[in-house]
């Protein structure tokens, strides 16, 4: 496999993914991971603002009663092209292998009008990286393709950058190339084109991503959501207290997974969701808090 620093001939460690330049590679831009970078690089400041500025225009329209504003979350859900430029994640089970964007898009809008829309509503839900917990659907490989599209002017302005720290980019027989790119404009809350300067492999554009944010799995994937967060709170519902031993028996989460309704999946995972809710408690932010932790104390890519 010709990775990035074989191909251009870069020596030492780097900022960005190193990945393969001919295939895609079995990496995924988490959207966690980038709320959670702490640099303070232009480039994640924006990131971040792409995805918040997204996924707000797209929960004001859900909950909105105006037709044309309905109308506007719809269209901009389903405005998606596969990424290949920064060669992450698998193209069989992208867009390419899903139906494509305006399939994906769908998926999206009619669960934030149906299932998800009590989640909405009261706050629980309330940032894009929260999508794959409750979506069928929408895994590692669909959000990864999802989040580069947002973000893609960001990952323009750090390819930008490294073009500037390693010359190696453009110098010998290696040259870069101008394209143009639909990107999330935040400032206007719409897509746009935008013009870019990347580096070219074999005559192909090749968008560099920071290394920090991809990963082999998401850190708040629903399998995590579910073994964590929710066997958790299940196995408190079943506790029962023992006045002869006086302590609270709790069921294995090996036997809570066998109860009824507590199976693994986003159904289960949306279910507990609302009770945890009718009890006054966010599992969400539970499982946002953890994940942050697990990350910051163990470099933790989380469970697929």
């Amino acid at each position: 496999m010709r990775r990035i620093t074989d191909y251009y001939g870069i020596r030492g460690p780097v900022p960005f993914a190193d990945v393969g330049v001919d295939l895609d590679n079995k990496l995924y831009l988490d959207p966690y991971k980038i709320r959670l970078d702490s640099s303070g690089e232009s480039y994640a400041l924006h990131a971040r603002w792409c995805l918040d500025s997204y996924f707000d225009t797209v929960a004001r329209c859900v909950m909105s009663t105006d037709s044309v504003e309905r109308a506007y979350g719809e269209a901009v859900l389903k405005m998606f092209s596969e990424p290949w430029e920064t060669r992450l994640g698998m193209s069989a089970n992208g867009f390419r292998g899903r139906g494509g964007g305006n399939d994906v898009g769908s998926w999206i809008w009619d669960a934030l009008n149906g299932k998800l829309d009590a989640l909405l509503r009261v706050g629980v839900l309330k940032y894009l990286e929260e999508l794959p917990m409750f979506v069928e659907g929408i895994d590692r490989d669909i959000t990864s393709d999802i989040t580069t599209r947002i973000v893609f002017s960001a990952l323009a302005e750090f390819t930008e950058a490294m073009l500037a720290l390693f010359p190696e980019f453009s110098t010998g027989p290696h040259r870069t190339m101008t394209i143009t790119r639909q990107i999330w404009d935040p400032n206007l809350s719409q897509w746009t084109d935008q013009d870019m300067e990347v580096p070219a492999v074999d005559g192909r554009p090749l968008l560099l991503v920071p290394s920090a944010w991809v990963g082999n799995v998401l850190l708040m994937s629903a399998g995590r959501y579910y073994e964590t967060t929710i066997l958790t709170y299940a196995q408190g519902e079943q506790s029962r207290f023992s006045r002869a031993a006086d302590e609270v028996k709790r069921l294995p989460k090996r036997l809570v997974r066998k109860l009824p309704g507590l199976g693994r999946g986003r159904s289960t995972n949306l279910r507990v969701t609302m009770r945890a809710i009718d009890n006054s408690e966010n599992l969400v932010e539970v499982f946002r808090r953890f994940a942050a932790e697990r990350r910051k104390e163990r470099g933790d890519e989380g469970v697929g």
